[in-house]
């Protein structure tokens, strides 16, 4: 594997580790503060979709 695919992939896996954090925010929201926190849900969803959608064009257009 060349080092540029390998850098790319490191990219990518940086991408949907952001992902995976956002998602993580609103696992944690949903289990322990959903009465408190619930205000935050629908900002934590747009940067989820956007995480996720950045994450998957980035692999397309990288061929990986």
């Amino acid at each position: 594997m060349s080092e540029e695919v390998k850098e790319l992939n490191k990219e990518l896996a940086r991408r949907k580790r952001a992902a995976i954090d956002i998602a993580s925010q609103i696992h944690d929201i949903v289990e322990d503060t959903l009465w408190t926190d619930y205000e935050k849900m629908p900002g934590l969803s747009e940067k989820l979709v956007a995480a996720v959608q950045g994450a998957n064009r980035f692999k397309a257009e990288n061929g990986l």
